[in-house]
């Protein structure tokens, strides 16, 4: 869908989209409308229950003499609204979800605020009609033209129409790369599997960002048995990609850095998982996804920061080389661990790749997103990520981004007791513990491989797939992570 932003007044053809308070109060260019229309508005809304409350729709037939075809009513809740960007972008993802198979094929958008916050505004209610457009259908040959989304362009009419194109520029660049994130995350594990996905890593070189990948000899020498272990039992090589971007080469300060699960499928390996789902473990990837589309975010928009991104790629397979409930392998940081469940793979693949970051980077911290455990989905549903951070100002910042994008973030325990439950009786550690605690239990292992450097892991399990519309995401992948640590990297960390 293209979108575009020009000065009001120009004519829509379409549908004309203009706002109204809650109250059903018309803002200045649904007034004006009504003027038009001889009333036409004011009367759809007292024969419906429309009022105008936030995200609230009412679509017409456009009455002669306009040149669009349709009129929608969107509401836009209380009139002193303080127009936060999120609300903004719910407001345009809502707007796309209801005429994006409507059978209008454009649309025009009036935007009643003057001045930059008009253009700003613009630019965020763009935004979140960008992020909701996303539609996944490669694989689809005999879909039905009606069920097609028609909607091919949008304009956004705002006075300060530059100024809403310059702030859309960058939010542009960040809805390229979640498009690119859920791209990875919807492919079947038939197309993305552990060298796919790092060739897909590769094409961001042509963005900027240096790119290394290491395969087994190279994982080898480094002593990496813990991420080895788990994709021993496929066909396909494990890998481990290293992405930098260096927006600001002159900073002596540590890079910050983000690392990323990339188990493409996950089977449980010899601890089978259930049949009935398991074709959903092609997202357990969803945490590099994440981490990969942060990358090219970041240098889409030229960040002025210089970060690292790491993904551990592995697919999780049973088969006659697959590593053993029982088993015990060595990490590269030199620990051992027993494998008590083949199904707890992911900290496995972190504990390798997390080690090596803090290793050879020296960052001034890492945060690291997985699809990790059922239990934290059990916990806080499909609302919230759970965060496990070790400095509160890292985990002030990262609620604060999490609730600027609209990515819920809740913070978690991180508790000497729960670290206690994975000792083992033969090696340093054992890779799970009982389930009471599950997403703490594994978030205490994985801090045993961070080496007192201040670090986040956030478990999205619940988050990188929804199974229903949201405002700004469409049922299917939604690259969680991409927006909250791209806000988290442009307010805490860049430099002007």
């Amino acid at each position: 869908m293209k979108i575009t932003f020009s000065k009001p007044g120009l004519p829509a053809k379409g549908a004309l989209v203009v706002g109204v308070y809650e109250g059903k109060k018309l803002t200045q260019s649904a007034a004006e409308l009504d003027r038009k229309t001889k009333g036409a508005l004011t009367r759809a809304i007292a024969g419906s229950r429309f009022v105008g409350k936030i995200r609230q729709i009412l679509s017409i037939m456009a009455p002669a003499g306009i040149d669009a075809s349709r009129i929608v009513l969107l509401g836009l809740g209380k009139a002193k609204g303080e127009n936060k960007p999120v609300d903004l972008e719910a407001l345009g993802g809502v707007l796309i979800g209801e005429l994006g198979g409507s059978g209008a094929q454009e649309a025009a958008i009036a935007v009643d605020l003057a001045g930059e916050e008009g253009g700003i505004a613009a630019a965020h209610l763009a935004l979140g009609a960008k992020l909701r457009s996303y539609r996944f259908d490669k694989y689809r040959t005999k879909e039905k033209p009606e069920s097609k989304p028609t909607l091919q362009r949008l304009s956004v009419h705002v006075e300060a129409s530059r100024t809403a194109q310059r702030t859309y520029a960058d939010l542009e660049q960040v809805a390229e790369a979640v498009f690119f994130a859920r791209d990875l995350v919807s492919e079947p594990a038939n197309v993305v599997y552990p060298k796919s996905l790092a060739k897909q890593c590769k094409t961001l070189a042509d963005h900027g960002v240096k790119v290394e990948v290491l395969g087994i000899k190279e994982m080898t020498r480094l002593g990496m048995g813990a991420l080895l272990g788990v994709g021993q039992g496929s066909q396909h090589e494990s890998q481990l990609v290293v992405m930098q971007w260096q927006g600001n080469p002159s900073s002596k300060e540590k890079p910050l850095a983000f690392i990323g699960k990339g188990v493409t499928f996950d089977t449980g390996g010899i601890s089978l998982k259930p049949a009935a789902g398991m074709e959903d473990m092609k997202w357990d990837m969803g945490g590099s996804a994440a981490v990969i589309g942060l990358m090219r975010a970041l240098a889409g928009r030229k960040a002025k920061a210089n970060v690292i991104g790491i993904v551990g790629l592995v697919e999780n397979m049973p088969s006659g080389t697959a590593q053993r409930p029982g088993d015990v392998v060595k990490s590269m940081s030199g620990q051992t661990i027993e494998i008590t469940n083949t199904d707890a793979e992911g900290r496995l693949v972190l504990a390798d790749a997390l080690w090596y970051c803090q290793d050879r980077f020296k960052p001034r911290f890492m945060v690291d997103l997985a699809t990790l455990t059922g239990a934290i989905v059990i916990a806080l549903g499909h609302e919230f990520a759970g965060a496990f951070v070790t400095e509160d100002e890292l985990a002030n910042r990262l609620l604060a981004s999490a609730k600027a994008t609209g990515e819920g973030l809740w913070r978690m325990p991180l508790a000497e007791s729960f670290d206690r439950g994975m000792d083992s009786d033969i090696a340093d550690m054992k890779n799970s513990g009982t389930r009471d605690g599950g997403s703490c239990k594994a978030a205490m292992f994985m801090k045993r491989f961070t080496n007192d450097v201040p670090w986040a892991h956030l478990d999205i399990a619940g988050m990188a797939w929804s199974s229903k519309d949201k405002p700004v995401t469409p049922k299917g992948a939604t690259a969680y992570g991409v927006r909250l640590l791209d806000h988290l990297v442009k307010a805490y960390y860049e430099k002007s």
